[in-house]
Parts: structure tokens; sequence; C-alpha cells
């Protein structure tokens, strides 16, 4: 079946709430508006407003809720509308779904999860704009996935929904228009994938990086260069075998990520593969990170902060001597 990235978002939706009773969605207009990017449209209507709650605009009283209701036993499906505003509920997130199996000695899990869209390149300012998978990616007791495929976005949830602990998942913005065949979508939240296969360098990334890593990739290979594409996928906790499997084929490594490069994802792979694969490199590894300023408004400088095609085929072009 073809569908695209946000199709396949509603069906995982969908399925989870036809499936399970214990599932409801909550967030800012969810319910009669369809949500902010047409995930729940029909849905209000189809499953009625117990089960499809619009929320005040207020980040953290609602995801304090869903930690709420999950605690108390109900699967809720938390929609923040944008990362940069799940900073008001971090508090909610990192102080209390991500610690309190921890604090309760193992009697109480949270099984929540919040989607929330991330990323630029739709000129949507600053405050709407940043990718910060990161700072969650950082905590213990989160599991961190940020689909980048249709068929990911498809199984991902469904697949969330039978954890018992909190799952943070990252829909990238400009990922939602992304069409595709999806066939076997079923996954799991544990492994990256080879979205490429290659023998000269592998190109690391997550979200929705991986469509300009895997155009690098093709643009490389006319240049003679084999490049490997690994697709992070789960970003908590990070599927370090994969990666280092894969440099220890290829021998050169640029990871690319849309965050900024100081503290970034980028740096704790790098990091891990100077512990687990040192001397499997040739040559030093490279990152390619979005500009350290705000994103900015205007098109032509936001195209410009964000990692692009041609800056990851030219740093690939420097690592491999070419």
């Amino acid at each position: 079946m073809r569908m695209t990235y946000r199709e396949a978002i509603r069906a995982g939706l969908h399925q989870g709430l036809t499936t399970d009773p214990r599932v409801f969605l909550m967030g800012e207009d969810v319910g009669r508006y369809g949500g902010a990017y047409a995930m729940s449209l029909g849905f209000l209507d189809e499953f009625g407003p117990e089960r499809i709650r619009d929320t005040p605009l207020s980040e953290l009283g609602f995801v304090g809720a869903g930690i709420g209701a999950a605690m108390g036993g109900v699967r809720p499906v938390v929609e923040v509308m944008t990362v940069n505003f799940s900073l008001l509920a971090i508090d909610q997130i990192v102080n209390m779904a991500a610690l309190y199996r921890h604090m309760s000695g193992g009697q109480f899990n949270v099984p929540v999860i919040i989607r929330m869209a991330t990323g630029a390149g739709r000129q949507l300012g600053a405050q709407h704009s940043h990718s910060l998978e990161n700072w969650y990616a950082h905590v213990p007791g989160l599991k961190v996935v940020a689909p980048a495929t249709v068929a990911d976005a498809r199984g991902m949830l469904p697949a969330a929904l039978a954890e018992p602990d909190p799952v943070i998942i990252f829909e990238h913005v400009m990922l939602y228009n992304d069409e595709d065949e999806v066939g076997d979508w079923q996954c799991d939240l544990t492994h990256a994938a080879i979205r490429r296969p290659g023998s000269d360098v592998s190109i690391i990334t997550y979200g929705g990086c991986l469509p300009k890593a895997l155009a690098a990739a093709e643009t490389l290979a006319v240049a003679g260069i084999d490049a490997e594409v690994v697709d992070l996928r789960v970003l908590r906790p990070l599927d370090r075998q994969t990666i280092a499997d894969s440099v220890r084929r290829t021998h050169r490594v640029v990871v690319v990520d849309e965050g900024w490069k100081t503290g970034s994802l980028a740096g704790e792979v790098i990091a891990g593969l100077a512990e687990d694969s040192f001397y499997d490199l040739d040559a030093a590894p490279r990152r390619v990170c979005a500009a350290e300023v705000p994103i900015p408004y205007a098109k032509h400088l936001e195209d410009a902060a964000l990692p692009s095609t041609a800056a990851i085929v030219e740093t690939v072009r420097q690592v491999c001597g070419a």
C-alpha cells in the first residue's frame, strides 16, 4: 500500500485506538481541528471526546495529566505541537515520566507516548524549528525514537504502545508529505537500519536528514564513492553495534545531525566510535550539523543554517580524500 508519512502515523494511531480501549489521544487542537498537522482529522467524530481530548494551551498541564493517566493504567498518546514547546513540560517528562519506575522501586510503570514535531524547513521561525532530540536522548528512563521512513512512521507507534515505559516519538516536519510503498511495517524500537549498503564511507543520520544523506550517497556514487547510509531510528538506546559494524566495513564515517554541533547526538555517536572502533578508522570522523544560531525565518537563511546534501557530499569527499 502506498501512503504518506502523515497517513502512516494516522494509521498507527487509528490502529491503537481501535484495538485497545485504554488508548486515547490528547493535546492541543487534536479534536475539532484535527491536529496541527492533520494527524487526527475525523478522529473526534469516530472515537468521541473521551478518547480524543482537546487540551488547554499548557504543555506542563496536559503532559503531566497524560503521565498521571498512564500511571493509572491507561495508554495515553500525548501530542505536543512542536519540540520547542515541549520545554514547557520538560519537568514532567524528565523528573516524573523518566524517573518514576526507578523511584518507586519498580512498583509503577509510566506507559505514556509523547509525540512531537521537530526540525526546520518550513519557515516557522526559531521557536518552532529546532531539533532538540538529543536533550531527551540524554535521559535514562526514556526511549527516544525518530521514524525517518513511511514504514517506520507506520510501525513505531504500535511498537511504542507495547512498551511499559515512556516513549518519545520525534516526527520531522519535512517528512509529513513524503510518500512510499509500505509493505511490512512491523519494527522494533531497538535497532538501527542500513538504508543503503556501501563500502567506502558510513553516513550515519536520523529523522529529517535521512533523505539528504541518501541523495548525497547517490551523488557520491557517480564520483565513484560507495557510501553506506545508516538510519539510527532509535536515539535512546543507541544501537552501537550496528554503527560499529558499519564502520568496520567502510573505515570512514560522517555523522549528519540537524541539531547544533555543540553537545550533539552526532558527538555522542563519534565518542562511541572512539571507544568501540578507533582502530577501524582510516580517517578522522566528521560531523555535518546545523549552524550554531537560532534557526532563521528567511528561507535562504534557514536553508543555509541546516545540513544540506551539498554539505554532506563535500564532507564525505574530504573524509575520503577525493
